[in-house]
């Protein structure tokens, strides 16, 4: 196991910066996950931890050893790519004993290293295949298996389940994160899908045009989002933008009453979070579509205040399209120039409907 400090790593390609100011401890046997749109610099940072790409300024530190300057080939790391990066002209067992021969050991310990790694991954006895003949998730674990089988003491993973359809993509993130965890390997990996970073990830970085926007555990950069950056790209947002005025914001026939100063504010609410209630008159939100998920109901909403917003709903409850509903928040947050200045509770009004033959399916 390793721990990996990164301090102030900058890596600029003439005058764009594609990463800036980047600074991050990784403990020993820790999964934390890079995520962030394209172009956010994750795949950058990725490289320049392997040796790929030479920071601008900056520097990288394995167990308190300076390697920012050494070449991929003397850095403790393996790096697993989204392309597979696997020789069609060599057989299972030749992509994988490649690095151990460059290192000159004994033909038999080669031998047995590359086995151990087959069955760690699950592809005992495909030593002879060609990898031509592999599925893509065999590929995937074929790179799997050419990284661990160095025993580096960081394991970097490119977005290697990109190009996978999705049940194999879940299946195999699920078994690298229990042969990181079997191994105790200090790994980071890089990747666009919330999904993925919420279900693997022991921490996961936030990133947006190269700088960190929230270092946390999942479930915190879920449910506590500390910028309406990192609240509109981690799961389903609504987002009611409007004036504090005397204490209150109101957006429609919504009102929350919070102490912050007066001034505009945006009011963010997921769809769980969203209560609906039967509204009387011309009064409240107008229903435009019901989604019937099979576990629960998404209604699509368009409130007083001219914004669209969704709210999850029990598949025994519907609204009928064109109705109108009150909106009611369990739990919000309250944004001003991207950063989280107020959150909490409020206690939702029951959520009823009527079931209606013509509410959408999907």
């Amino acid at each position: 196991m390793a721990r990996l400090t990164i301090e102030h790593l900058r890596k600029s390609f003439g005058a764009t910066a594609a990463v800036d100011d980047f600074s991050l401890t990784v403990e020993d046997g820790e999964l934390v996950c890079l995520l962030g749109p394209s172009g956010s610099g994750k795949s950058t940072i990725l490289r320049m931890i392997g040796g790929f790409e030479q920071p601008t300024s900056g520097t990288l530190a394995i167990d308190g050893q300076d390697v920012t300057r050494l070449p991929p080939e003397r850095r403790p790391t393996g790096m697993m790519f989204q392309s597979h990066a696997l020789w069609s002209h060599m057989n299972v067992f030749s992509n994988i004993a490649f690095g151990l021969k460059l290192r000159r050991l004994p033909r038999a310990e080669i031998r047995r290293k590359v086995e151990e790694a087959l069955e760690l991954v699950g592809l005992a006895g495909y030593g002879p295949r060609q990898t031509f003949q592999l599925s893509g998730g065999q590929q995937q674990r074929v790179a799997l298996a050419r990284s661990l089988v160095l025993e580096p003491k960081i394991l970097l993973l490119d977005e290697p389940f990109a190009s996978l359809d999705q049940h194999l993509r879940e299946r195999l993130r699920e078994e690298v994160r229990e042969i990181q965890q079997r191994l105790g390997i200090t790994t980071l990996f890089v990747t666009h899908g919330q999904d993925e970073a919420l279900a693997m990830a022991d921490r996961i970085v936030v990133l947006r045009n190269g700088q960190c926007e929230q270092v946390d555990a999942p479930d915190v950069v879920y449910r506590q989002p500390q910028t309406e950056f990192v609240a509109g790209f981690i799961g389903s947002m609504n987002f009611l933008r409007a004036n504090v005025e005397g204490g209150t914001f109101r957006h429609g026939d919504l009102s929350i009453a919070l102490d912050v100063a007066d001034g505009p504010a945006v009011l963010a609410i997921r769809p769980e979070d969203l209560g609906l209630a039967e509204a009387e008159g011309e009064t409240g939100a107008i229903v435009l579509r019901s989604t019937d998920f099979g576990s629960h109901i998404m209604v699509e909403l368009e409130s007083e205040g001219g914004a669209r917003v969704k709210a999850m709903t029990s598949p025994a409850t519907h609204f009928e399209r064109g109705a109108r509903a009150r909106l009611s928040p369990t739990t919000y947050g309250v944004y001003r120039d991207n950063r989280l200045i107020a959150s909490g509770r409020l206690t939702a009004l029951p959520v009823t409907g009527r079931a209606h033959h013509a509410v959408e399916t999907a």
